[in-house]
């Protein structure tokens, strides 16, 4: 440690399509995280893989006028806390990624999306002992496979939406596989978070289209039933103590139009993070019973998946409460509209004692066989 600070390194950026929704959420963290408690050192991974230490500026880690951000090799340096010999731009071959964690506590890898969120970074990390933020090995690569995240939810009771999996080499739905489903379905990447690469199909007739289009991002694609409800979202959090709580529901609903005049069909990338269509109910308006139900099965998922640190659990609550899980996120979004912290807020705890939290769990955890 430096002092009676913990050195904290957090790892943003990535090789995957979520790139630059890493780099929101990294500067979210920067800025919150307690310098009173923390030493900070920004580690960036540029979108071929460079490590690059001192990468930028908090600040500049924002969506500005629709334009996002990256990390970059030439990128502005920021100096270091603790260690002058370590402040300025330097860039790693990624063989040898694993020396940049050797003067730090603990990390905390805020990368979504393959090369990151999938149980990569987090074996890195166990290999070289250091303690990190967030779900283990097995944790992080079975929630970033939807299919398999799937498995392991219903084998546990969690009700699961119906679904097919293309692997690479199968280009379309059978006949049965089209009746089963009905229309509409969604496409998607099986290992992709954001919603980046997903289509809403209302005609077989853009199937192929849609197969393609997620397919620049994964070569294994799922095709989803639609689920009639309203999206509601639960963030879990684990206490360094073991204890694991859900914070209350938040819901999302497109109530505007994109700048372009049309109205999203779903919450979609551009929904999310550029367009203004959005608003957000924290609380989530459900009934007492159904919110309890909710946040009870959030908690479930969390075990069934063998999560760890934190989780945000997506869900559709039909016409009757009833609910479908839709996913488990393991490395969720810090961005400024991100719901787990967010949530977390309107629960009681602050962003700041929330990170905080997060890093004491990370170091209660340690790293091995747990």
């Amino acid at each position: 440690m430096s002092g009676d600070k913990v050195r904290v390194a957090v790892v943003f950026g990535g090789r995957s399509s979520e790139h630059a929704i890493s780099c929101v959420s990294a500067g979210a963290i920067l800025s919150h995280l307690d310098r009173g408690k923390f030493d900070v050192v920004p580690v960036g991974i540029t979108r071929d893989g460079a490590w690059v230490l001192g990468t930028s500026d908090p600040r500049e880690l924002v969506i500005s006028d629709r334009e996002l951000p990256s990390v970059e090799a030439g990128g502005t340096a920021l100096a270091l806390p603790g260690d002058p010999t370590r402040g300025g731009l330097v860039v790693l071959d990624p063989d040898r990624a694993g020396e940049v964690f050797s003067g730090v506590d603990v990390v905390f890898p805020v990368l979504h999306g393959p090369f990151g969120e999938d149980g990569t970074i987090q074996g890195l990390l166990e290999m070289a002992g250091v303690p990190y933020v967030g779900a283990g090995v097995l944790a992080s690569a079975a929630s970033m496979d939807k299919e398999y995240a799937k498995k392991l939810l219903a084998a546990e009771g969690i009700p699961v939406g119906d679904l097919v999996v293309l692997r690479r080499g199968v280009a379309a739905l059978t006949v049965d596989e089209r009746e089963r489903l009905g229309l509409p379905v969604f496409v998607k990447p099986a290992r992709a978070g954001s919603s980046v690469g997903i289509t809403r199909v209302t005609d077989w007739a853009d199937l192929d289209a849609a197969i393609a289009t997620a397919r620049e991002h994964d070569p294994k694609v799922l095709v989803e039933a639609a689920i009639v409800g309203r999206e509601v979202e639960c963030a879990v959090l684990e206490f360094p103590d073991g204890t694991v709580r859900a914070s209350v529901p938040a819901e999302i609903r497109i109530v505007g139009s994109a700048p372009d005049g049309h109205t999203p069909e779903f919450y979609d990338f551009e929904a999310k993070y550029l367009d203004d269509v959005c608003e957000f109910d924290i609380p989530a308006k459900l009934d007492d019973a159904v919110a309890e139900r909710l946040r009870a099965m959030a908690v479930a998922a969390f075990h069934a998946v063998d999560g760890q640190g934190l989780a945000r659990v997506d869900f559709f609550v039909g016409p009757d409460g009833e609910l479908t899980l839709n996913e488990v996120n393991t490395m969720p979004g810090f961005t400024p509209i991100s719901m787990y912290p967010r949530a977390w807020a309107v629960t009681g705890i602050d962003f700041e004692t929330l990170l905080t939290t997060l890093v004491e769990t990370a170091l209660a955890r340690g790293t091995g066989l747990r």
